[in-house]
């Protein structure tokens, strides 16, 4: 197998991730129904932002998590089987006052 012609955008799609995260969110306060909304709508308008980036053959995985910032910790772990040759992933954690919110997208290349 060759691997992909163009090498997925990591940094670019970092910056997507911590625009987004942070414009939708910045003054946003801890309420579980809207973040529960909100989780959804940032995914939908991370995948389309990273597909506008027009990457040949990769399919886009984006996953979401909001929580509220108290005083307890939470730890999220993912696993994937790929190839590290042509498939990454790219992460970033958004706080403010009340809440976090983990953003992963996932680049996972086709032959």
């Amino acid at each position: 197998p060759s691997g992909p012609p163009k090498r997925f955008p990591v940094a670019a799609v970092d910056a997507i991730l911590k625009d987004v995260l942070g414009s939708y969110l910045r003054e946003q306060p801890y309420e579980p129904a809207r973040c529960r909304d909100m989780a959804k709508d940032i995914a939908e308008v991370i995948q389309a932002r990273v597909k506008d980036l027009m990457v040949p053959r990769y399919k886009i995985v984006v996953v979401t998590h909001i929580g509220q910032l108290n005083e307890q910790s939470m730890q999220i772990g993912s696993q994937c089987l790929w190839d590290p040759a042509s498939d990454t992933f790219s992460s970033y954690v958004f706080r403010n006052t009340s809440l976090f919110a983990l953003a992963n997208v996932y680049a996972v290349y086709f032959e």
